[in-house]
Parts: C-alpha cells; structure tokens; sequence
C-alpha cells in the first residue's frame, strides 16, 4: 500500500500537475501513507489510542493546509 501511493504521488510530481483538486489528492495521499507507516513500521496497531491520537494531529494538520490551499485560489 505504501508502493502505491508512494508511486501515485510520483507520477503527480512527473505530471507537473497543479491545481486544487491536485492539492486535495497529494493530501490525501500523505494521510494513507502516514496511517500505513504509523500503523506498520512503527507497530501502533498494537496500540490504537495513540495511533488515532497521531492520526488526529496529522489530519487536523491536513485540513489546515487544505483550507490554505483553498483560501490562496484566485
């Protein structure tokens, strides 16, 4: 799982893609790739209070930079 989205954000970096919806998906992205490494390399799947607790940090983190995103569009 983490191949492929690693692969996903890849071919939007070759792409030169951009936009908001560009924005939305690279988002995202990091957050499946944050909850596989969070959850399978660093083994919080045996403890899922903290990893809901990371995942929480790393998703209001997400909305703010999406709202940013948002908020800079012409």
């Amino acid at each position: 799982m983490l191949i492929a989205a690693s692969a996903v954000t890849t071919g939007f970096a070759f792409a030169h893609a951009h936009g908001l919806w560009v924005a939305v998906a690279l988002l995202g992205l990091a957050m499946v790739k944050s909850r596989v490494i969070l959850a399978d390399y660093l083994q919080l799947n045996r403890v899922p209070a903290v990893r809901r607790g990371f995942m929480a940090v790393l998703i209001l983190w997400a909305g703010i930079a999406l709202a940013l995103a948002f908020a800079a569009q012409p």
